[in-house]
């Protein structure tokens, strides 16, 4: 007997909630880092580790696995990266010391870059004919994701029980049921030989892109660097400026920037990416000054504002940035530029976060944050100047298959 398959259109709206919970669950240790510290009693460097533990597993595994779902199916590599998570979430649940949170944080970054490539493809393979939704909700998804991931869960550690249990308790309910979904899905990828040459990485940029990207590479780096900031060390930044230890402010504060990120994205995906990156990086540049005065100040409305027109800034130069580079590069060329472009974002995602860690033992959150926001800001207007004196380079008109178009979701 056949097994029962639901139909395209709730197939695809079924991979896109399970896309949003992916990048929820992402975002939910951002709110509960303090308590975990208090708990464990480990400092701000080790919290920010913990962290960046997770962009590195990311960066690998979608250096190694990115392609797989082109070979073996893009139902089976999603339940897999589902099941991993579900495994952090057990991790989560058990955990007696810092170890545990170093392991469960890997497999949610394991999980993330094995799933979201072939989320990506299928999303593009269930829409209808003629629509763009998949290009919307890949947009768009992995920042709303994010941001609401930090505030829901800040939420209810802060006012539910168990801080440190209820949260996974819920997610991992939620991700058993995803993977039951997912058993009705209709597999949409075509399966292509050479699964086993596919696991090399391919990390290359072709001559003809290198000008433009050196062009938006500090801007690439500065809004993936105040995103890690957020998520990493946001909530005691937001909890010393605000005067409280309500974890709801952590959760807000990464929510304006990773949420309204998504809405940069969308706007951005409307003008000409040299337009998206400009504009992109003058708002980005806007927000961190007025984030930079908040600090220096402690103005805690003017914090929130810097952090939203940030938030906005930051998906503007992502997406303007992505499609700079990958509309004027060969098909062939086209797979090692986007690992090149994924190399440099979480890297940035990454070791800032823990430069910033440790320079917070030493300095404080105050002074740290105050250096790290000039920084970026230096290195975001530096890219808009740039970029507004480069000549606009001219698109290759070339197709691409649904991995490549898929290669922004992660």
């Amino acid at each position: 007997m056949r097994s029962p398959r639901m139909s395209r259109q709730a197939a695809f709206w079924t991979v896109a909630a399970v896309f949003f919970l992916l990048l929820f669950c992402s975002a939910a240790p951002t709110p509960l880092y303090g308590v975990y510290q208090a708990n464990f009693h480990f400092s701000t460097a080790t919290a920010t580790a913990v962290f960046a533990v997770y962009a590195l597993t990311l960066l690998v595994t979608l250096l190694v696995l990115g392609r797989l779902s082109d070979h073996v199916g893009r139902r089976p590599v999603i339940i897999a990266g589902l099941a991993i998570n579900a495994l952090a979430c057990v991790v989560w649940l058990l955990a007696a010391g810092v170890g545990a949170l170093y392991l469960a944080r890997a497999l949610q970054g394991v999980s993330v870059g094995l799933a979201t490539g072939a989320i990506g493809a299928a999303l593009l393979e269930l829409q209808q004919p003629g629509t763009s939704r998949a290009g919307v909700l890949t947009s768009a998804s992995p920042s709303l994701g994010l941001g609401l991931g930090a505030i829901a869960v800040s939420a209810l550690a802060q006012y539910g029980p168990a801080p440190t249990h209820l949260v996974w308790w819920l997610l991992l309910a939620a991700f058993v049921v995803g993977m039951l979904a997912l058993a009705v899905v209709p597999e949409p990828g075509v399966l292509r030989p050479g699964w086993l040459r596919s696991l090399r990485p391919a990390v290359r940029v072709p001559p003809d892109t290198r000008a433009t990207f050196v062009t938006v590479l500090p801007s690439v780096v500065g809004g993936w660097a105040l995103s890690a900031l957020y998520l990493s060390l946001g909530p005691k930044l937001a909890a010393n400026l605000v005067g409280s230890t309500n974890l709801l402010w952590g959760g807000l504060a990464a929510f304006l920037l990773a949420g309204l990120g998504s809405c940069g994205a969308v706007a951005a995906a409307r003008i000409t990416p040299r337009a998206g990156v400009v504009s992109g990086s003058g708002a980005l540049v806007v927000g961190a000054a007025l984030t930079f005065g908040a600090i220096a100040g402690s103005v805690s409305g003017l914090f929130l504002l810097g952090t939203a027109v940030a938030g906005v800034g930051f998906g503007g130069v992502w997406s303007g940035a992505y499609r700079m580079l990958t509309a004027v590069v060969a098909p062939d060329d086209r797979a090692g530029l986007v690992a090149a472009i994924f190399v440099v974002a979480y890297l940035s995602f990454s070791l800032p976060a823990l430069i910033a860690g440790l320079a917070d033992q030493h300095f404080g959150i105050r002074d740290t944050a105050l250096v790290y926001d000039a920084v970026v800001a230096v290195l975001v207007a530096a890219a808009a100047v740039l970029t507004a004196l480069r000549r606009p380079p001219r698109p290759e008109p070339v197709a691409r298959t649904a991995s490549d178009q898929a290669a922004s979701a992660a």
